[in-house]
Order: structure tokens, then C-alpha cells, then sequence
């Protein structure tokens, strides 16, 4: 096979030379078009002369005449190229052209007698050479670690593929315009940090050598968000890129994308209403309906959201009170059959077992999950009635966590207190961020804070069974290294 991936691409080079040594200039720097495939198709004029560009991806010769087809990003269309029209040189050119060259056209509209919208070449122009034989004659990339490890290859031979990534976008662009009607200004904060901090996880880490100063890739924008309240904006959002060194699935990749927000004067109830508005509006928007299927299963978006208490699901489950310390936690969970090998976990560790069980039990309809242990949510207010809950929900949607709000705590003797006792908890070392509470301390107002995960709701939203196939350019392990894992 590698043999005849070689010829190929040697004989594509000869062609290549071929124009060449004609003297055409085979990599333009630019060609400018009148139109778009899909504006010429949605707006059909007999004898129209149009300009337009793409990649060739089908071509079917009949004697003194070809019919071909060519794509843009918008639509494909036919082409008929004549050798009485486009002369015996370029007629002989065109027939050295291969599957997946990309080439400016001009030429006239017209159809042929079975109706089809085609375009008469009157001349045309090489813009890229395709050196390579693209995958299985466009009956569609198969491959999943191909499809992953070469998008580009992914996106030219699935038009669906296109197809999901186009509406993310537009899912990202609504999310935007919605927020910026309500007032909320977009920021953008550091993706350095020099504390880790904002949400449970484990950083990646660098160096910055001018400074000779250890930094971390954010794992949320939070505390840095919060701080603009202290400096007066009252609604603000960002949607950042996050990084956690954790590990890898269909619902995890390190490098993910998030929205966050945070309301001054509101609190998590707020961030509720907010939350289901937001996602109820964009599916109806974006996708034109508010009951998805996911995975098989049917996510109505209408009406009034479920909500369910964690404390008492998890009292349910494992027996585990609010009250309870990490170590009574921990021997409550292996009491119940849950196989946990350190003796030792930290509380985001544990966290994460608890919402497994939650992932595990649930229904694909969306439900707020209220009353989280005050011990897990050390950014939190704590609720009036009982301090051992915390002011906080995060939406599980099609068995995945989606979102997550709280009220935020703003009171800097408590946030410090709060960071302290982390930090005693904590097997590995945290440092305490004295420039947050340094910033509480000038005053923060009452804050609702909300962050939902881009990536998980465009994957419910697309019925897409793994993160990698919402993100264009998912982490995978490098060929080599899997090779000799092999």
C-alpha cells in the first residue's frame, strides 16, 4: 500500500511539473470570486458569468468533454468543460488535473436537460496542487484515529463532520449575542496563572525563563472573573479555553472549552433560571426544536427543569451525611462496595466518585442537582438553614455533568478560613492565593456565578458519542508511543 501511495504521489508531482514547465504559476497568491456554490444554486440566472473557486472532487470524461464536480465550504456544483470552448491545450491541462486539486472557474451558468444546475467553463486556474490521493474515493473517512489525528482529512471526506463543527460555531456565536443582549460584557483573563485555582483539579505546569517564575495553565478563569466584580463591572462573561492534566475519555480531553459568568446583586437561583433559558433558547434557535435525542434517549428542554437534592441522594446511596469528615466519607463508600485503593483521598477525589454514581443513576432529562456538602465547595456561600449545604447546582444533562453555579461567597474571613482549611486537606500542597482575598477585601458584591461546558453541550446538542468528535483537535497519544504500548 505504501508503494502505491508513492507512485501516486510521484505521479501528481510530474503533473505538477508538468504546468510548470508551461510556465503557470501553480500556487497562487490569491483569486478573487463573484460568488459562492451556494448562492449561484439558490439564485440560479440562465448565462450568468460567474467566478468561482474549490476543491475538485469528482470527474467523469466524455470524449471532447468532462463533467466534474467542485466543492467550497457552501455547496458543490457541476462543471462542464468542452474542448471546443476552452481550446485543445486547456482542454489536455484539465485532463492532467486530479481529485482533490483546487481550481478557480470562470464560465456561464446553465442546466442540462435533466434540470442540473452547471456551470460551462470558459477557463480555468490551478490554486493547489493535491499531492496526495484523498481517503476511499469520498465514500467517507471510516478511520476514527485518522479522523482524529487528521481533521483535515476528516473534514474533506464527511461533510457531516462539517456539519457539526459549523453548528458549534453557531452555537458559541449564539451563546454570545444572547448574553451581550442581557448586558453581560465579554473579558478575557490569563491562561497563566501563577496559583492554581477556581475549580477542582490537577494543573499543567511551566516556566516561564525570563522571569525564572513557575507558571500553571488556568484550570478555570473564575477567581480572575470575580476580581472584575470587585473592580465594578456588575455581569460579566468569558468562553475560555480550561486545561486539567487529568485523564482522558468520550467525556474528557484536557484542553476543553467553557462559558462562565458571574451576575453581581444575583445568586444561584438566578443562575438556574439563567441556565435553562440560555440552553432552552439556543436548541430552539440553533437547531429548531427543544426535544433532543442523545445517545438514544430523548432530552425534553420544556417546561420546568427537574431539580433533586444531592445530600439526599447521596444519603440515599452511601449512607454519607453532610456532616461526615473525608475519612468517614471514604469508609462509607467502600461500605457500599465502591473499590478505592488509597487510603488517602482529597475531597475533590472523592467528589468525583460521588458524581460518578450521580452520571451512573441518571435519566437523559435535564435535572438540577441542589444541596452540595458546604465541604466540596469551598467558593460557595452556605445556605441560611442548614451550613452544611452550600448555595449551589450543577446541571446533569444526557448522564453528564453540563453546568455548575453557585452564590458566590464574598466575604473575604470566611474565603480565607476556607482556603486554609483546604489546603490542610489537600495531599498536594496548595498555596494560598492572598491576592483574591486581598481583592475581597476591598468588597464584593453578591454574585451568582455559572459556568457551562461548551463542548458536553455541543456533543448533546450534535448527538455526538465522544468529546473528540466536537473538538477539532482532540489530545491523543503520539503514533509512536501508542505503537509501542502495542
Amino acid at each position: 500500500m505504501a508503494m502505491e501511495l508513492n507512485e501516486i504521489i510521484k505521479q501528481r508531482k510530474d503533473k505538477l511539473k508538468l504546468f510548470k514547465d508551461k510556465g503557470i504559476e501553480t500556487y497562487p497568491h490569491k483569486f478573487s470570486r463573484t460568488h459562492l456554490i451556494s448562492e449561484l444554486l439558490g439564485n440560479f440566472q440562465e448565462n450568468q458569468q460567474v467566478i468561482i473557486a474549490g476543491r475538485l472532487i469528482a470527474k467523469r470524461a466524455h470524449g471532447k468533454a468532462c463533467f466534474c464536480d467542485l466543492k467550497d465550504q457552501s455547496a458543490k456544483v457541476q462543471l462542464y468543460v468542452k474542448k471546443d470552448i476552452v481550446g485543445d491545450d486547456n482542454f489536455s491541462l484539465f485532463q492532467e488535473l486530479d481529485i482533490g486539486d483546487f481550481l478557480g472557474i470562470n464560465g456561464a451558468m446553465f442546466k442540462t436537460h435533466t434540470g442540473e444546475v452547471t456551470v460551462k467553463v470558459e477557463g480555468f486556474v490551478l490554486l493547489s496542487k493535491s499531492l496526495r490521493p484523498l481517503p476511499e474515493k469520498w465514500h467517507g473517512l471510516k478511520d476514527i484515529q485518522i479522523r482524529y489525528r487528521q481533521r483535515y482529512i476528516d473534514l474533506i471526506s464527511n461533510e457531516d463532520v462539517q456539519k457539526v463543527f459549523l453548528m458549534r460555531s453557531k452555537i458559541v456565536s449564539w451563546i454570545r449575542n444572547f448574553l451581550d443582549k442581557k448586558g453581560f460584557i465579554e473579558v478575557e483573563t490569563p491562561m497563566m496563572h501563577y496559583i492554581p485555582g477556581g475549580a477542582a483539579g490537577k494543573p499543567f505546569k511551566t516556566h516561564h525563563n525570563e522571569l525564572d517564575m513557575d507558571l500553571y495553565l488556568r484550570i478555570a478563569p473564575e477567581l480572575y472573573l470575580k476580581r472584575l466584580l470587585v473592580g465594578g463591572f456588575e455581569k460579566v462573561y468569558e468562553i475560555n479555553r480550561s486545561f486539567r492534566n487529568e485523564g482522558i475519555s468520550t467525556r474528557h480531553n484536557p484542553e476543553f472549552t467553557m462559558l462562565e459568568l458571574y451576575s453581581a446583586y444575583d445568586n444561584y437561583e438566578d443562575m438556574m433560571s439563567l441556565c435553562q433559558e440560555l440552553i432552552a433558547n439556543c436548541a430552539k434557535e440553533i437547531l429548531s426544536k427543544t426535544t433532543l435525542t442523545f445517545a438514544g434517549k430523548e432530552i425534553s428542554l420544556s417546561g420546568k427543569w427537574q431539580t433533586r437534592s444531592f445530600a439526599e441522594a447521596v444519603n440515599e446511596k452511601f449512607g454519607i451525611d453532610a456532616g461526615d469528615d473525608v475519612k468517614t466519607m471514604l469508609k462509607k463508600l467502600k461500605a457500599k462496595g465502591r473499590e478505592i485503593k488509597e487510603e488517602k483521598l482529597s475531597r475533590m477525589q472523592i467528589v468525583r466518585i460521588i458524581e460518578e454514581f450521580l452520571q451512573e443513576d441518571q435519566s437523559a432529562l435535564p435535572v438540577f442537582f441542589t444541596d452540595y456538602f458546604s465541604i466540596l465547595c469551598p467558593l460557595a456561600k452556605n445556605k441560611k438553614e442548614n451550613p452544611l449545604l452550600s448555595e449551589r447546582f450543577e446541571l446533569f444533562m444526557g448522564g453528564m455533568e453540563v453546568a455548575n453555579a453557585y452564590s458566590e461567597l464574598n466575604d473575604p474571613i470566611e474565603q480565607r478560613s476556607r482556603f486554609m482549611e483546604e489546603i490542610r486537606d489537600e495531599k498536594d500542597k496548595k498555596e494560598l492565593d492572598e491576592d483574591y482575598v486581598t481583592a475581597l477585601e476591598y468588597g464584593m458584591p453578591p454574585a451568582g456565578g455559572l459556568g457551562i461546558g461548551i463542548d458536553r453541550l455541543a456533543m448533546i446538542f450534535l448527538d455526538q458519542p465522544s468529546i473528540r468528535d466536537v473538538v477539532l483537535f482532540p489530545l491523543l497519544r503520539l503514533e509512536k508511543d501508542k505503537e509501542e504500548k502495542e
